[in-house]
């Protein structure tokens, strides 16, 4: 006899940022892997235009309107998405933005806001849906965390602290649904080509790049794309009973280096 039921085939996902990014690319990845998946983001026309994708592609969507440090949008969003697909099975916690800037320079209210985004807000989704699937013994929540709440990096630092602080809520949650059936698992992106920063003006952005590459953050200029972090999110929530995934973390593969002279000569060797 099994230890656990299997899961059921019919697991309809609510994905936190999904207008663009790595948000946008899971509900896709959900969507493509069978999924019925609400979008949900503050630009709820740019998630209209993915259902309308994922429908046109044989996949079942809805797009729903949230502001994740608004309590009763995110009370509204999780209703309008039950009322649509049913109950919500996974949780993909990824809405956020980030703002460049030194602490000691940065206005308090806006290391506030990186804290309502990522920690707070994550916290509100949570406790949006997880009544429910501790009620039916199963489900999964998946936070997407960062690798800058690992290794902290200059000019993000209420971004990290928030993600840091995030990893904490995370591993209580893991501790404290222990035995309900309830995953908590945190996903770490490490850099990733999304529009997440990198339209902030030259002036926040030149700064912390020269501060990276003193610390040696820098190592190389390949980036991850958001469809490896969509296809990681996806392996997590489709990770069978009985195992779950905990912590993962992704990283760009650098670019291959120029051939040595020794190593041309190890593969002559070897022919």
């Amino acid at each position: 006899m099994p230890r656990f039921d299997p899961l059921p085939d019919r697991r309809p996902a609510f994905v936190a940022g999904a207008s663009s990014g790595i948000g946008a690319a899971t509900a896709v990845e959900l969507a493509a892997n069978g999924f019925p998946v609400a979008l949900a983001a503050r630009r709820v026309e740019k998630c209209q235009e993915l259902v309308d994708k994922i429908r046109a592609d044989g996949g079942e969507a809805v797009a729903v309107a949230l502001d994740v440090t608004d309590p009763g949008s995110v009370t509204e969003a999780v209703k309008a998405a039950t009322a649509e697909l049913g109950e919500i099975e996974v949780l993909v916690a990824g809405a956020g933005d980030t703002n460049f800037g030194r602490l000691a320079e940065m206005p308090t209210d806006d290391f506030d806001a990186q804290l309502q985004i990522h920690l707070i807000g994550a916290n509100r989704l949570m406790t949006a849906v997880v009544d429910g699937m501790i009620e039916r013994r199963r489900g999964d929540l998946i936070f997407v965390g960062s690798d800058v709440a690992l290794r902290q990096r200059p000019h993000m630092g209420a971004y990290g602290a928030a993600k840091a602080a995030l990893v904490a809520m995370v591993t209580n949650l893991q501790m404290e649904l222990e035995g309900t059936g309830v995953r908590a698992s945190i996903v770490h992106p490490g850099p990733t080509m999304t529009a997440m920063g990198w339209n902030l003006p030259v002036e926040k952005i030149g700064p912390a790049l020269e501060d990276w590459a003193k610390w040696g953050q820098a190592r190389h200029n390949y980036f991850l794309r958001p469809a490896d972090l969509a296809r990681a999110i996806t392996f997590v929530a489709q990770t069978p009973r009985g195992g779950f995934i905990a912590n993962m973390e992704l990283q760009p593969e650098a670019p291959l280096a120029e051939t040595t002279d020794r190593q041309k000569l190890a593969v002559e060797e070897g022919n």
